[in-house]
């Protein structure tokens, strides 16, 4: 069975038992907790504390998806049989229509019936002194098959906490086939709170999530994951002297950094661009290397997953993947040429002189590491991260040192210092601009669906289900800068959420907001320009802003499109 009848399969078992298929959500999420999209749930995280209707969005009170996920703390594990920075996650979603009976019986039905495959054994939780043990669970599952092999374990096996801060979360139960764990289905029973007390939710929920590199594995009868036909023409791209050490890392990251830039990650130094950097640089890295020996091309790599994943979601833009690949080999490579000759010349390598590569040549740890070899046996990730950490402090004290003050926290917006602050307002405030704009060219059914902003831009996702015209964006943007010129007033004023509403202020439902809020009105309070529930902070005056452009608009999922906005003046 190929990865893509799985797929296909996989759907068309739960659609038939009435789910709503909902396309995978973009890495880039909306919880600002996280760095990338981890789970399938994530995009359905408000469905379970009732901030969304579910019935109303989708249909349905059941869903299933197959996302595409992120996940980097076991970026060094990478290379071995089962690590993976880039997976897809099979899952099916409940919020309210069913729970643990239903689930464990789509769970063994899917498997057994139609997989075809034997289930060794599967987990529940046996309970602590915080939460109970889960004897339904194990009930439902000898219904199921009286024959089956149930062990029990504790928290950090079988209870699914929230990917951010808080959130819902809840004891699992897990499959096994062939000794791996196949299947984990979370019962949403508490929502956890940032205090970490956990509170029973009004409504449970289910959440389960299935790899399907490790599902592709089992069904094709695999001795690991990279000898599935998810990857295997990737691996025969690359030439036999290449270890399978490292041709296993050159594949993942090639998945990795594809889908990341298809999702406008961008490499830079901060959080998740950092990360995108470090791939990057690491599959540059064994391209130079190999330089001599071996013709490896990881351009062919990136062109096999672009031409794989088309079918499955949004065409992945392989001249945007292979550009800035280049762009980032372009500026990497002479100082990666100086990095290894500045490596060879040191005799042992400790935390603070990998440290220093790092910050002069910007050599990734996993490179510094492996070429490093004998010399950097007694380096590891935790010292490099904890210099790194130091310089991170360091850095933040100059700046403080030098704008005379501390980090900020201001309203809903956090900055390092007052400079950022101030662009970040402004951003803030061109946020209330755009989407009331949309909704001016667009229609009142366009909402938003998130946001993020930092220092050099402004990402804006909202509710659309067709591709914006050249011209509308161009009349969004007009209108934005129309506003900004007519230099509008901005007020602010305390009420209830109940009386907000009423005013007309717009709202983002996916959040959970106080019973007083502060509404924002940009313009006069008898003809707004725009009227939001808002945390602040936001300028003055419009004039303040100086000017926008639209610099892209692209799909994220099934009806929800996205914008980014940058400053021009």
């Amino acid at each position: 069975m190929t990865h893509q009848e799985i797929r296909d399969k996989f759907i068309k078992f739960f659609e038939a038992r009435g789910h709503k298929f909902v396309s995978s959500a973009s890495l880039m999420p909306t919880d600002p907790s996280v760095l990338f999209t981890t789970a399938g749930m994530q995009q359905f995280k408000y469905y379970y504390t009732g901030q969304s209707d579910a019935m109303k969005d989708f249909g349905s009170l059941n869903t299933a998806s197959i996302q595409k996920c992120v996940r980097t703390s076991d970026i060094d594990e990478v290379g071995d049989e089962s690590h993976l920075t880039f997976f897809e996650m099979l899952g099916n979603f409940s919020f309210g229509g069913y729970f643990k009976k239903e689930a464990i019986q789509y769970g063994h039905d899917f498997i057994v019936k139609e997989m075809g495959l034997k289930i060794d054994y599967v987990s529940v939780f046996e309970g602590d002194t915080d939460v109970p043990a889960d004897v339904d669970s194990e009930k439902f599952w000898k219904e199921v098959d009286p024959n089956i092999v149930i062990k029990k374990f504790g928290r950090k096996d079988n209870f699914w906490g929230p990917t951010g801060a808080e959130g819902p979360c809840g004891p699992t139960t897990e499959i096994y086939v062939n000794g791996l764990e196949i299947w984990n289905i979370v019962f949403n029973q508490y929502y956890q709170h940032t205090d970490k007390k956990l509170e029973l939710l009004k409504v449970p929920g289910i959440d389960t999530g299935m790899g399907l590199e490790r599902l592709a594995m089992v069904v094709q009868n695999k001795n690991n994951i990279f000898e599935t036909d998810l990857f295997q023409s990737m691996m025969d791209q690359i030439p036999s002297g290449i270890s399978i050490k490292i041709k296993r890392i050159i594949v993942d990251h090639s998945r990795a950094i594809s889908f990341m830039l298809a999702d406008n990650y961008r490499p830079s130094n901060k959080e998740a661009g950092y990360v995108l950097r470090r791939l990057m640089r690491r599959l540059i890295t064994y391209e130079y290397l190999n330089l001599n020996t071996v013709q490896l091309n990881v351009r062919n790599i990136l062109q096999i997953v672009c031409q794989q994943y088309r079918s499955n979601y949004l065409v992945l833009d392989e001249n945007i993947i292979f550009n800035e690949y280049e762009y980032e080999r372009g500026k990497f490579t002479k100082s990666l040429k100086n990095g290894l000759t500045e490596l060879n010349k040191l005799d042992r390598l400790d935390s603070e002189k990998a440290f220093r590569l790092y910050e002069s040549y910007g050599l990734p740890y996993e490179i510094i590491k492996e070429v490093g070899s004998d010399k950097a046996k007694d380096l590891n990730r935790e010292n490099f991260d904890e210099e790194f950490k130091k310089h991170q402090e360091l850095s933040r004290a100059g700046a403080e040192k030098k704008f005379g003050g501390h980090g900020i926290v201001k309203g809903d917006l956090t900055a390092a210092n007052d400079e950022e602050l101030g662009i970040k307002t402004k951003y803030h405030t061109a946020t209330h601009l755009l989407q009331a704009a949309l909704r001016k060219i667009l229609g009142d059914s366009v909402k938003q669906s998130g946001s993020d902003i930092n220092a050099d831009r402004l990402r804006f996702d909202f509710t659309l289900d067709r591709k914006m015209m050249t011209e509308e964006i161009k009349q969004v943007e007009d209108l934005i800068n129309r506003a900004i010129k007519q230099d509008l007033i901005v007020n602010s004023k305390e009420m209830s959420f109940d009386e907000a509403i009423k005013s007309g202020a717009l709202a983002f439902f996916k959040l959970k907001y106080p019973e007083r809020v502060t509404v924002y009105t940009v313009g006069d309070k008898n003809d707004y320009f725009s009227k939001e529930v808002c945390g602040g902070p936001h300028v003055q005056h419009t004039g303040e802003i100086g000017g926008i452009k639209i610099a892209k608009e692209e799909a994220v999922s099934t009806g929800i499109r996205r914008i980014r906005i940058q400053l021009t003046g």
